[in-house]
């Protein structure tokens, strides 16, 4: 039996308003969506090149001023807020982008040096480049023949 034109209408407005339900549900109790989200955000890769660290973390939509980087001693911290971006007097009818502040910290493998530490946003990818200290990096040692 096919379904008539307005059973696909009443089933689209239960299911909408099931969305709406839901909506009101997550503000009412919070949405605990969000917090396993800011936990493991931003996602980040650390590699070794050798003479550096280099961090990369997806942070689409952010720009310098939403990040702070700190180093205190072989910590690394990463934090910062990803601001509503629904115009000032505008309705909301979907937000799946929430606003959400972060903080991610965590040790780094070896020592680095913070004065020549560089750090860069492009096309929603942080890049920071951490130099390792002198004493970190890898030194070539001569074998001599006796």
């Amino acid at each position: 039996m096919l379904a008539r034109w307005s059973d696909w209408n009443d089933i689209d407005r239960t299911f909408s308003m099931m969305d709406e339900l839901r909506s009101r549900m997550d503000q009412l109790f919070g949405d605990s969506s969000e917090r396993p989200t800011s936990a493991a955000w931003p996602r980040l890769n650390l590699f070794d090149t050798g003479q550096a660290l280099v961090l990369k973390a997806e942070v689409p939509g952010l720009t310098e001023k939403d990040v702070q980087i700190t180093l205190n001693q072989n910590i690394f911290s990463l934090s910062g807020e990803r601001k509503p971006d629904a115009p000032e007097g505008y309705s909301v009818h979907r937000q799946e982008r929430a606003p959400v502040r972060f903080s991610r910290s965590f040790p780094l493998p070896c020592r680095v040096d913070p004065d020549k530490t560089l750090a860069s946003i492009k096309n929603g990818v942080l890049t920071v480049t951490l130099s390792k200290a002198p004493e970190a990096q890898p030194r070539k040692i001569t074998v001599n023949v006796s």
